[in-house]
């Protein structure tokens, strides 16, 4: 991706309408930051200690929390760097080490998703066939074909975003180099690209989410048809949590890629959303709502005093 810019490195503005902030934002995402890595570690933990959990389902909660993990911190110990004082530069292969990861381990988690629900679909539709249709090499295969597909989209947009000469300025009003931002300080006509990029970031998210919502009208039709009560409970409850953690995905995306009036201010916010907050409420939303998950947890932190043990009996009621 060399080409033949003046420009060798950039310097990140950060969150527009924040200064003086610097301090106060600091402790907060650096709260956030280690908040998302202890409970997706967490997660992982009880996961990989038990065989019970050691299914289909569980599987792709596993690379969901790993993504989880990775994907903050993208942007999270630089932007950390800076409010504490320190350079706001960022090389030119920084920028675009920045823009390809954040984008990489985006397009997995939406594809991700898209493999989440494919999964609680067989399970809740075809439920005597789950197990040969999400055989191991099944799993495998989908797993490994969300990263590839992720690649392959990152590698695109990165390509199409960097291929353009940046002579000047070399100031990014952001905390991260994004495209929106990118296109900005190119020194050439940007508008067909943007049209571009604009199509594909838009096309990707959309085609997966309209296969979720095929998987989940399927699978709303099928719960409808069990006669228990009971049974339908369980079911929903199945999907519930997959269901809130699609909607905290999808909604940052729209709002920052698909808007037709971009704001910087209300970008940076979002974006906060979405490289932060989501990935510290997944473990959350995905163990709250799952008895074995919780069970585990207990069992993990129990003996290491993390909480009382009135909390522990409260929780393991529920």
């Amino acid at each position: 991706m060399r080409n033949a810019s003046v420009v060798t490195a950039f310097i990140l503005l950060g969150i527009p309408h924040t200064h003086g902030l610097e301090a106060t934002l600091f402790v907060l995402f650096l709260s956030f930051y280690v908040l998302t890595l202890i409970g997706n570690l967490l997660i992982l933990l009880a996961i990989v200690s038990s065989s019970r959990l050691h299914t289909p389902m569980y599987f792709f909660l596993c690379k969901l929390s790993v993504c989880d993990i990775f994907f903050p911190s993208v942007s999270s110990p630089k932007m950390l760097f800076y409010l504490s004082g320190n350079s706001r530069a960022v090389s030119y292969a920084g920028c675009v080490s920045q823009l390809f990861f954040y984008h990489f381990l985006g397009c997995t988690e939406c594809f991700l998703y898209t493999v989440m629900a494919y999964d609680r679909f067989v399970a809740v539709c075809h439920p005597l066939r789950y197990t040969i249709i999400m055989s191991h090499r099944a799993c495998a295969i989908l797993a490994m074909g969300t990263s590839l597909f992720g690649c392959v989209q990152a590698t695109f947009l990165t390509t199409l975003t960097f291929q353009l000469p940046y002579c000047g300025p070399n100031e990014v009003d952001y905390y991260f180099c994004d495209i929106p931002v990118m296109l900005k300080l190119a020194c050439a006509d940007t508008s067909a690209l943007e049209m571009v990029g604009l199509i594909s970031v838009g096309l990707m998210p959309l085609t997966c989410f309209l296969l979720i919502l095929t998987s989940y009208c399927r699978i709303v039709y099928s719960i409808l048809q069990i006669r228990s009560a009971e049974g339908r409970r369980r079911a929903f409850s199945t999907c519930s949590a997959h269901l809130a953690a699609i909607l905290l995905f999808y909604m940052p995306v729209v709002l920052i890629y698909l808007r037709p009036t971009p704001s910087p201010w209300v970008d940076a916010t979002v974006q906060v959303l979405n490289n932060l907050i989501t990935p510290m409420l997944n473990p959350l939303i995905y163990s709250l709502r799952n008895k074995e998950v919780k069970s585990l947890l207990r069992r993990v932190l129990r003996p290491l005093g993390f909480l009382p043990e009135q909390l522990w009996r409260s929780a393991g009621d529920t």
